[in-house]
């Protein structure tokens, strides 16, 4: 019987006997622990202590590392959200990595698109989960979570949306060709041209606004009024999936950030197959893999597809997107070269 370390070097066996001791005695591996309040606080280390912290706070830490790891290495960045990231204030956070040139490209559905466009004339308010249905229907208050969204928002997006698509379909004649939902989501950017706006401000950043589903909701209802009236009005799909291929083919690295799921999260992986994968992923979702939904998907299972190379950086944040990502905006894109996080203290 042949010993099991025969044909191995001494240097190779001392290597294996410290690495299973590494194992068995978990030497130099960090300590649990979290901040320490006593001291005087300081943004930047509340921060770096999620990474000892466990369970998600670490994984949330992992996702500041990448995100730093996405600026430093310049790589073009997507961001893709589902419509309550602008019916709720991370619309804010996304337009500042909007105007400060953090990201590159946003994946949006039409809600989003929507409210961007209506919190420019009139806000949204906190109201409650708990608040009765029936009552919010008869006061003409739709709810998205603890948020209130009048009916009459929506009316004010139909006054905003109407020389828009009047704008639109006469260029669309004069060229020949529909405007694809990216077009569409600029000329709604450049016609709002809002400070807060997150289209707005893309639009004058160049960054594409893309919206596979831009039917799914308000416009979608806007545009079936609009072919009753112009027979020949149309968007046209193809042409923005084409123009997100080209970009990820284009970048020499990609990352993106996606909050949480839904077609807007499909439409960036899918994108970035094209390339053999993203070199960077942060995942922020509540979504679960037990019901093998895309949304609640993993890297694992997006590195079967290509989608993440398997060499890439990626890690999947188990938390509600308004707590999470805020925190993971301070902690990489917000903060100043040199800093180490945050320099705020108290």
């Amino acid at each position: 019987m042949t010993s099991e370390n025969e044909g191995m070097g001494d240097s190779d066996y001392q290597k294996e006997t410290m690495h299973m001791r590494r194992w068995e005695t978990l030497e130099g591996w960090p300590e649990v622990r979290g901040y320490d309040f006593d001291r005087a606080f300081d943004m930047g280390e509340f921060l770096a202590s999620y990474a000892t912290m466990g369970i998600q706070a670490s994984n949330l830490a992992r996702a500041i590392a990448i995100a730093k790891a996405m600026r430093e290495a310049k790589a073009t960045v997507f961001l893709s959200c589902t419509s309550n990231m602008v019916s709720s204030g991370n619309r804010e956070i996304i337009k500042y990595l909007v105007k400060h040139g953090h990201v590159h490209c946003l994946v949006m559905p039409a809600g989003a698109l929507e409210e961007d466009i209506i919190k420019t004339m009139r806000p949204f308010v906190l109201g409650s989960f708990e608040a009765p249905g029936r009552m919010l229907f008869e006061k003409g208050i739709g709810r998205i979570g603890n948020i209130f969204a009048p009916y009459d928002r929506y009316l004010a997006l139909e006054r905003f949306m109407q020389p828009v698509f009047d704008k639109v379909y006469g260029e669309q004649r004069e060229r020949g060709t529909p405007f694809t939902p990216s077009e569409l989501a600029r000329a709604m950017g450049l016609a709002a041209g809002h400070e807060d706006s997150i289209l707005t401000w893309a639009a004058r950043r160049d960054v594409p606004v893309f919206c596979p589903a831009i039917t799914d909701g308000s416009l979608g209802d806007l545009m079936h009024f609009q072919r009753q009236r112009r027979p020949d009005f149309a968007i046209e799909v193809v042409g923005d999936h084409h123009a997100i291929v080209r970009l990820a083919l284009a970048a020499e690295r990609t990352g993106a950030i996606l909050l949480g799921g839904g077609v807007s999260k499909h439409y960036v992986l899918n994108a970035n197959i094209f390339r053999e994968g993203l070199d960077y992923a942060v995942y922020i979702t509540t979504a679960t893999e037990h019901d093998a939904s895309d949304s609640g998907g993993s890297p694992q299972e997006a590195i079967t597809w290509a989608k993440i190379r398997e060499q890439g950086e990626h890690v999947k944040v188990v938390c509600e997107a308004s707590i999470a990502f805020p925190l993971l905006v301070a902690g990489s894109f917000a903060r100043k070269d040199g800093d180490d996080g945050g320099n705020a203290k108290a």
